[in-house]
């Protein structure tokens, strides 16, 4: 059914010298197994664009960046010739202004850093987007959790949106396990909590339906 997938998966990282950065709690497995899936159902090719992470599936067309706009440029040039596109990864929203070529030293009690806005990579994406093809996000949030979910299933474009509940009970983040809802056009689906390579086939199970029916439409 699908030729070409992109997946893009773990974290981005924005330098803030040569030492130190700013980054988040993704590991990148989820991304790892949704490419591990694609790879199991035979998709002919699978554009790994990925953050730093330890995970490396096999079977893909691996592309390693570090940074947000170093993803950007790797789905401009690959997004438009996808059937479908996972956008798996926990994309920095800020990078420093003005990046500090040497060490920061230790002067002040306090420091003030200034950031900018990096470029909104879902909303790009699903701007962009062709009616034959599928766009899937993320999303980790914390509070009125389905209200935001179900704002950024519009905002942005989606076919699916898998929401992580980020909490003490299920942290998401560097977990071999994780509960999520699925957001569709159709409503809002709870999954019980499994292991994230489980996960990975259920997500993959929603694409194939949602692309049968797009179809018999």
């Amino acid at each position: 059914m699908f030729k070409r997938v992109i997946i893009t998966s773990g974290p981005t990282i924005e330098p803030i010298d040569p030492v130190r950065f700013l980054s988040n709690r993704s590991s990148g497995k989820t991304g790892y197994h949704l490419a591990n899936e694609a790879a199991k159902r035979n998709i002919p090719e699978i554009l790994f664009i990925t953050g730093p992470t330890h995970y490396k599936p096999p079977g893909v067309t691996f592309i390693p960046v570090e940074t947000a706009l170093q993803m950007r440029e790797q789905l401009l040039k690959y997004y438009k010739i996808a059937d479908v596109i996972i956008m798996a990864a926990a994309v920095c929203d800020y990078r420093i202004t003005r990046y500090f070529t040497k060490k920061i030293k230790k002067n002040d009690d306090k420091l003030v850093l200034e950031f900018t806005r990096n470029p909104d990579l879902l909303m790009e994406t699903g701007k962009n987007k062709t009616g034959n093809q599928l766009l899937v996000g993320f999303a980790a949030e914390t509070h009125n959790i389905l209200k935001n979910a179900g704002k950024k299933f519009q905002k942005k474009n989606l076919d699916l949106l898998v929401l992580n509940e980020i909490s003490a009970e299920n942290p998401a983040f560097n977990a071999e396990e994780n509960q999520v809802y699925l957001v569709t056009a159709e409503g809002t689906r709870k999954l019980e909590k499994m292991e994230k390579s489980l996960l990975a086939a259920r997500i993959w199970d929603e694409i194939y339906n949602m692309a049968k029916i797009k179809k018999l439409k």
